[in-house]
């Protein structure tokens, strides 16, 4: 498939999506919105893609949010459209089945924030900054940044940052528990090709059900959750992998998963 707005690249058993529009700073446009929710579907069915990262093009911004140029000469009509079609693209971020990570390469604001929460993990460029600024456009984070930035960082400093627009660097973000590691520039796609790497070392059903037991059960009372932390576990105990896993370490070797 072609590409206009984003650029799709494969490694093993990862995929890299990268937001590319940097002369945009890479915005959210129509087009863009379009092409990363149609590549997050095509890497979700692609079995041999285990684990995925979303980065930006170019050193000035991970993605600065929604393209208010475009917007801006939008009937109410259209911009209705283009709402709707924002909201399957984080949704489809958010409810992404395969570990996602977002490694940050500079200004991450408003709808890039947003990308960057819907992810699993997120490593940051020493040079990131991150803000959820949409009160100051009179408008508030509709990506998910109401509801997945509370579950991040709590209630109170969630309702701080959005109601204060403010922005945080990359090592205020480490902090306040936003991000995973902070990283020089020079070594982002490094250390996030290296974290990939080893996330796929592993079965990739167990990783896929360890995560749906992670988000789902955070959402669930204990006793509920560790029932769906059950069910999840007795996936992963009817595949191959699993006969492979266990064959491998009595034979002291590693294991060569197959996603079955």
């Amino acid at each position: 498939m072609s590409w206009s707005t984003i650029q799709v690249e494969k490694h093993g058993h990862t995929a890299w999506i990268t937001l590319n529009r940097p002369e945009a700073m890479n915005a959210i446009s129509t087009q863009l919105a379009r092409e990363l929710l149609a590549a997050l579907a095509m890497v979700e069915e692609d079995g041999e893609v285990w684990a995925a990262a979303i980065t930006g093009a170019g050193e000035r911004a991970f993605c600065a949010g929604a393209d208010l140029r475009e917007r801006k000469d939008m009937s109410r009509e259209q911009m209705v459209r283009q709402r709707a079609l924002f909201v399957k693209m984080f949704t489809a971020i958010s409810f992404f089945p395969k570990p996602l990570v977002a490694a940050v390469n500079g200004y991450a604001l408003a709808g890039g924030f947003e990308i960057a929460l819907g992810c699993d993990l997120v490593i940051a460029s020493e040079r990131a900054v991150f803000g959820l600024t949409e009160v100051g456009l009179g408008i508030i984070p509709a990506g998910g940044g109401t509801q997945n930035l509370p579950r991040i960082i709590g209630k109170a400093r969630a309702k701080e940052l959005i109601f204060t627009a403010r922005r945080l660097t990359a090592q205020e973000a480490l902090e306040w528990g936003l991000v995973s590691r902070v990283v020089p520039a020079d070594q982002l796609t490094a250390v996030t090709g290296q974290l990939l790497a080893d996330m796929v070392q592993n079965a990739p059903i167990a990783l896929q059900q360890a995560k749906r037991a992670i988000n789902y059960g955070l959402e669930m009372d204990l006793h509920s959750g560790i029932a769906l932390e059950a069910e999840c576990y007795n996936v992963c105990l009817t595949t191959e992998d699993r006969d492979e896993g266990l064959r491998a370490f009595n034979e002291k070797r590693r294991p060569q998963y197959k996603g079955r």
